[in-house]
């Protein structure tokens, strides 16, 4: 019978998917543990953050995207929650990827254990939650917004490449903050520098000074073609999309490239 070819990285979590599946609840329990409220901090948290970039630039600093005629407070709103859903998907991978082999050090001298898993299931607790913000941006758009429209199928095919960059991020940036210990001390800046280049709380093609750089950041592109399908009904770009598939395939593939290569002398840095 004819075997199905799967890269690396799709076979070792496949071969591995229970385990998976329960260091990602693990984690997600962790990240609550010893709180009263526990995985209700997951909704609450985005919602006041919402409303205070609002406040501040939707109130304050009268922000607009002027991609559609009236917008509205409220449509400006979802438009940046939406943006921040994206972005604290990928700025959560990064603020903890460079420590996870090196607080783990017991699965690390476990010669059977597999190590992929680890950021794998770290990336998938930060899944859980970006589908926690997602449900509330679709009750928002049913209840304040558009309504529920045939451009929100496109929402899962703008997605999936997000989560692979994602893995790819979480295996590169354990596999070097393994050796390089200040990575994790420059990731706070990096993800500043990242919230600002990615257009959450503008429409980066509105200015082609901007543009001309910002348009090759990824991140960037995934949120504008998340807002022009679910909140503005706008026409996808095919190239943006094309794009986005590219570096979400090429990072996943050289995240874990990376990591293998790296793994077996993980132990011995420890």
């Amino acid at each position: 019978m004819r075997r199905i070819f799967r890269p690396p990285f799709i076979a070792d979590l496949w071969q591995h998917r229970e385990l998976l599946w329960q260091f990602t609840l693990r984690n997600v329990e962790l990240r609550h543990r010893g709180s009263y409220l526990g995985l209700v901090w997951s909704f609450l948290n985005p919602l006041l953050m919402l409303g205070l970039y609002v406040m501040v630039f939707g109130y304050i600093f009268s922000g607009r995207f002027g991609v559609i005629e009236g917008e509205s407070r409220i449509d400006y709103g979802l438009g940046i929650f939406l943006g921040l859903t994206l972005f604290h998907f990928i700025s959560e991978t990064l603020g903890t990827a460079p420590n996870i082999i090196l607080g783990n050090p017991n699965f690390v001298k476990k010669v059977v254990f597999p190590l992929e898993v680890l950021p794998a299931a770290n990336v998938g607790s930060a899944a859980v939650h970006l589908v926690i913000s997602l449900i509330l941006t679709l009750i928002g758009i049913l209840w304040l917004g558009p309504g529920l429209h045939l451009g929100l199928l496109w929402l899962p095919v703008i997605l999936l490449p997000i989560i692979l960059m994602a893995l790819g991020l979480g295996w590169l940036l354990s596999a070097l903050g393994t050796f390089f210990r200040d990575i994790s001390q420059i990731i706070g800046f990096i993800n500043m520098v990242l919230l600002w280049a990615s257009g959450v709380f503008f429409t980066a093609h509105k200015y082609p000074a901007a543009w001309t750089w910002l348009r090759f950041n990824p991140l960037l592109l995934a949120i504008d073609l998340a807002r022009n399908a679910a909140l503005w009904e706008q026409p996808l770009s095919m190239a943006h999309l094309a794009y986005l598939y590219a570096w979400g395939l090429g990072l996943c593939v050289f995240g874990n490239y990376v990591f293998r290569k790296l793994k077996p002398v993980f132990a011995d840095v420890l």
